[in-house]
């Protein structure tokens, strides 16, 4: 089966995901690009068509329309408008220099997905937080791109649960949801999205605050079955007869005491325990046709809809 990651690299623990190649602490970016295989250059090119058949068949231009390919391999990657703004893999790494040269952010993971459509990096920050039974979480600033038009270039904060290797995307309220995204039709401006993240800081306080909150909810069963329904069922279906039954079960046994971590004290049978039942379940146990089809859906698809959509259902259990 062919691999939606084309290539990635990681340094220390092998990530959740299993993917990719090690690379040794503290490389320079050079490296990092070869090792990530970014070390290309999205190229462009005149849209053509074709009319007519035979002798009287004829290739045309369209004056709206540009192709994207690889330099390296000259494979095509989408066609856009001439107002597409691209996102070279080097400025997805470009973006971490200062933030690893003296902010102390450190590299974890780069690669690219679906044969370059789809770029991304990962840096620790270096904040974290202690919740009860040494339940430890640290922070991570995601930016990803995409030349097909799937992905505005977004910059997310995103939280790593230590013990399960869960991630979730920061959220602390229903407005803000931690990410700068810049659309295609802007211009990318790294120091203008660096500023904008200024707010990482506090909103990283406030989430660490929320979770504590969440650790200290303890939840009933009927707090558990409306809230699995409410992240991947039906509110509208009697309980008998909700779709999706397998991955609600699933879900249930995970918080019951068959996820990792579920038995610390800070998740077993509070609220946030429910939270980390689901990204433990979108992570690692959710149908997905292979580990790099399940590493989209959770950072930027389906999967990462349903941990947002898990966090804003805890939140009303401590409202």
């Amino acid at each position: 089966m062919a691999h939606l990651v084309e290539s990635m690299a990681f340094v220390r623990e092998t990530p959740w995901h299993g993917l990719g190649n090690r690379l040794p602490e503290k490389q320079p970016l050079d490296v990092w690009l070869q090792a990530a295989g970014m070390d290309w250059i999205i190229e462009n090119t005149e849209a053509l068509y074709s009319t007519g058949s035979g002798s009287e068949r004829r290739i045309q231009v369209n004056p709206d329309a540009r192709v994207l390919y690889r330099s390296d391999t000259g494979a095509p990657l989408s066609v856009v408008s001439n107002r597409y703004q691209v996102v070279q893999p080097r400025e997805i790494l470009e973006f971490y220099r200062e933030l690893v040269e003296v902010g102390g952010f450190a590299l974890e993971t780069a690669g690219v997905l679906k044969g370059g459509k789809k770029l991304w990096a990962l840096a620790k920050t270096g904040e974290e937080f202690l919740l009860r039974g040494a339940d430890r979480v640290k922070g991570y600033l995601l930016l990803a791109t995409s030349c097909d038009g799937t992905l505005a270039t977004t910059a997310q904060f995103t939280s790593v649960r230590v013990v399960c290797n869960n991630t979730l995307q920061l959220a602390t309220d229903k407005e803000k949801d931690g990410a700068i995204k810049v659309p295609h039709s802007t211009t990318f401006d790294p120091d203008a999205v660096k500023a904008a993240l200024g707010v990482g800081a506090s909103a990283w306080n406030r989430f660490a605050e929320t979770a504590q909150v969440l650790a200290e909810r303890k939840v009933n069963r009927l707090d558990v079955t409306k809230f699995v329904i409410s992240v991947l069922g039906d509110r509208d279906a009697p309980l008998t007869a909700q779709p999706n039954e397998k991955a609600l079960k699933g879900v249930i046994e995970l918080f019951a005491g068959q996820g990792k971590g579920s038995q610390l004290a800070s998740a077993n049978g509070t609220a946030w325990g429910l939270v980390n039942a689901v990204t433990e379940y979108v992570d690692h146990h959710r149908r997905a046709k292979s580990q790099d089809t399940r590493l989209d859906s959770a950072w930027f698809g389906q999967g990462a809809g349903i941990k947002a959509k898990a966090w804003t259902e805890a939140l009303k259990l401590v409202a």
